[in-house]
C-alpha cells in the first residue's frame, strides 16, 4: 500500500431541521457576531428567513451578505469579506450552493489576516488562518462543505482555485429539508456532479487512497440508487438525505484523491458559455470515460455494479462499458442534453475550449492517461 494522507472536516452533523440549530454550533465555536453567507435566490424563497431568526433569537448576531451569484467573481469574494469586516464579524456560515460556500471560505481567510486574493491561488498558499466557519449546502452537488478547495471567477472566461486545508469548516451541517424545493434540473445536474467526484476520486492517479475509494464506491450507491427519485420526487426526504451524504462522501473522497480530465474539460464551457458546473460535466463525461478506458478498464468495471444496480458480469472491457452505459441512460432519464451541441456550444468553439482545457493542469496530472490538446480536442469532438 502507498502512503497517504487523508484530511476532512472535524465535525460533521446530519438531520433534518439541523439547519435552525446553528445557534449552538457558533456558540461551540465561540462565535457571536456572524457573517451570514447566501445568494439573493435563496433569500426570495424565504429559505434564510428562517434560518437567521432561528440565530439572532438565540443571541448571535447576523449580518447578511446575500449577493453570491453563480461562478462568483473576485469583486463577490472582496465584497463579502467587507461586509464581514465593517460587522466586525467574529465567524461565518455559509447556507447554499457551491458558489455560496466557496466564497465563504475565502473570506473568512481574508478576514483572519492582510494576505491578499490573488496570492492565495494555488496549492497551500493561504499563509493565515481563517475565522470559525459553518457549511450548510442547500444542493447535493459539489461537496463544498468537506473540500478544501474554493473556485473562483478571475477573468472572462477564467477560473482559479485556491486549495488549502486552512479552508476545511470546522462543521458541515447536512439538513435535507433544505433541499425539499430544489428545481428538478438543479437535482439532477448537481446529483451528477457529485458522482463525477466520485468516479474521478476512485481513478485519481497520484493520490488515490483506500479511505477515499470506500467514500467513492458509498457515495455512487447512495447517488445513484437515489437521483431518479430525487429529481422526479423532490418532496421525497429520504432520497433527499441520501443524495446530501453521498455528495458528501463524494467530496470527501475527491478533496483527497482529486479530480482530473472531466473537470479540466467541463472549466471552459462555464467560462465560455456560462453552462452551469454540473452540467459541464455530465456534457463531457461520457467522452472522458470511454478517453481513459485503456488505462482505467479495471477500475470502471469495478464501479459498474455500483451505478447499474445489479451484478454485472461479462470481461473487464465489458462491465467497463456498461458502467459507461449506466451513465448515459441516467443522464437521458434526468432529463439533461447529451451533447454539447444540444447545449448551444458552437462546433467553431471547440478548438478555443481544447486550448483553455490544457491550462488546468493541476487537475489533468490526475487523470489515469494523459491528456494532449489532440486528445482534448478530440474528447469535445466525441461529446458535440
Amino acid at each position: 500500500m502507498q502512503p497517504f494522507t487523508f484530511n476532512t472536516v472535524a465535525r460533521i452533523v446530519s438531520g433534518s431541521g439541523e439547519a435552525l440549530k446553528l445557534a449552538e454550533h457558533c456558540l461551540d465555536l465561540g462565535v457571536k457576531k456572524l457573517l451570514l453567507v447566501t445568494d439573493p435566490g435563496l433569500v426570495s424563497i424565504g429559505l434564510i428567513g428562517p434560518v437567521q431568526d432561528a440565530l439572532s433569537e438565540a443571541g448571535v448576531t447576523v449580518s447578511l451578505f446575500a449577493k453570491v451569484s453563480e461562478d462568483p467573481p473576485e469583486s463577490v469574494v472582496l465584497a463579502a469579506a467587507e461586509a464581514g469586516r465593517e460587522a466586525g464579524v467574529d465567524g461565518v456560515i455559509a447556507v447554499g450552493g457551491g458558489s455560496s460556500m466557496d466564497v465563504a471560505k475565502v473570506a473568512a481567510a481574508l478576514l483572519c489576516g492582510d494576505q491578499a486574493l490573488g496570492d492565495m491561488y494555488g496549492v497551500d498558499q493561504v499563509k493565515g488562518g481563517r475565522l470559525p466557519l459553518i457549511l450548510v449546502p442547500t444542493t447535493a452537488g459539489t461537496g463544498s462543505e468537506v473540500t478544501p478547495v474554493a473556485v473562483i471567477t478571475t477573468g472572462e472566461t477564467t477560473k482559479a482555485g485556491v486549495s488549502s486545508a486552512t479552508l476545511l469548516p470546522d462543521i458541515a451541517v447536512l439538513d435535507a429539508d433544505l433541499t425539499l424545493g430544489l428545481p428538478a434540473k438543479i437535482t439532477a445536474m448537481t446529483g451528477v456532479d457529485a458522482m463525477v467526484h466520485a468516479i474521478e476520486a476512485y481513478t485519481s492517479k497520484i493520490k488515490k487512497n483506500p479511505v477515499s475509494d470506500n467514500l467513492a464506491c458509498s457515495a455512487l450507491v447512495l447517488l445513484a440508487r437515489n437521483v431518479r427519485t430525487a429529481v422526479h420526487d423532490g418532496r421525497q426526504r429520504d432520497a433527499r438525505g441520501a443524495m446530501l451524504l453521498g455528495a458528501m462522501q463524494a467530496g470527501q473522497a475527491f478533496a483527497n484523491a482529486p479530480v482530473a480530465a472531466v473537470h479540466a474539460l467541463a472549466y471552459p464551457l462555464g467560462g465560455h458559455f456560462h453552462i452551469p458546473h454540473g452540467l459541464s460535466n455530465s456534457l463531457v463525461l461520457p467522452a472522458v470515460l470511454r478517453f481513459n478506458l485503456p488505462a482505467a478498464a479495471a477500475h470502471y468495471a469495478e464501479l459498474a455494479e455500483l451505478v447499474v444496480g445489479s451484478p454485472v458480469s461479462g470481461s473487464e472491457e465489458a462491465r467497463a462499458e456498461a458502467l459507461i452505459g449506466a451513465i448515459e441512460t441516467l443522464i437521458s432519464d434526468l432529463g439533461l442534453p447529451a451533447t454539447l451541441s444540444a447545449a448551444g456550444v458552437g462546433e467553431d468553439s471547440l478548438e478555443t475550449l481544447a486550448t483553455d482545457a490544457m491550462l488546468q493542469q493541476r487537475l489533468l496530472v490526475n487523470n489515469p492517461r494523459d491528456v494532449a490538446y489532440e486528445d482534448a480536442l478530440a474528447i469535445y469532438r466525441a461529446a458535440f
